[in-house]
């Protein structure tokens, strides 16, 4: 198995997207550490709190004597401008952003030959919608962390980063605009990133670091204007 006897660490991995790439490598033969906020068979705790990451680096050390992947998957509040007080803001970038730097500097001794750490950023590092400052500020910051530390661990550990579109983390098949609007036709699901992060972390990749790699369905490479090819702006007649 591609995997065996690997560790690998995934946080935020007790649902969504990092429960999928947890999943994925477990059935490769890799030994996963999870660490959650949600309770369900893992390491419980806040990410925000660095006594917590101290915690469960110690408890990883102490069981498995090295790490060879770590994913930094963990989701951070997402609020905007409007709703979004300082101290929420600052905790976004505590979860976000700050966690996946300290779990790095925590196991950065400890990283065996080969080892990998991969990001999960998203689309929304180059793209926004209304009201969504917290989330987005976060996801900008883990993916200009990703080069960062790309090259602060030179010929030690690749670092890279993917950043996910719309990804229906339920498989739920969408049909109609939904999918259409997606240049590849539907929406996205969390194998289309743990496959990822599965490969980023595989010798296949050994010549790629620094990267951030968006899967979104192409959502981000489509012009959009209004009258383009069917697409239509409602302008809301009150405002």
């Amino acid at each position: 198995m591609e995997f065996d006897r690997k560790v690998v660490i995934v946080t935020g991995g007790a649902q969504g997207i990092g429960r999928c790439i947890a999943e994925e490598f477990t059935k490769r033969g890799a030994a996963v550490c999870v660490i959650d906020k949600q309770p369900g068979g893992c390491f419980t705790g806040d990410l925000a709190n660095p006594e917590t990451l101290e915690q469960f680096a110690q408890q990883v050390i102490a069981g498995h004597g090295h790490v060879d992947y770590l994913i930094n998957n963990a989701l951070p509040l997402m609020k905007g401008i409007d709703a979004c007080s300082y101290e929420e803001f600052n905790y976004a970038l505590r979860v976000g952003v700050s966690a996946p730097f300290y779990l790095s500097k925590l196991f950065a001794p400890h990283f065996a030959p080969g080892a990998a750490i991969v990001n999960i950023s998203s689309s929304r590092d180059r793209m926004s919608q209304p009201q969504t400052e917290s989330y987005t500020a976060a996801k900008g910051g883990i993916a200009a962390l990703t080069h960062a530390l790309a090259v602060s661990f030179a010929g030690k550990v690749r670092v890279n980063a993917i950043s996910p579109g719309w990804i229906d983390t339920s498989f739920t098949t969408y049909e109609g605009p939904d999918a259409l609007q997606h240049p590849a036709g539907r929406v996205g699901n969390p194998l289309d990133i743990a496959n990822m992060a599965l490969f980023l972390c595989s010798d296949k990749a050994g010549f790629i670091t620094g990267e951030n790699i968006c899967i979104d369905g192409g959502m981000t490479r489509q012009m959009i204007y209004h009258g383009d090819h069917h697409w239509a702006m409602e302008i809301d007649k009150e405002v």
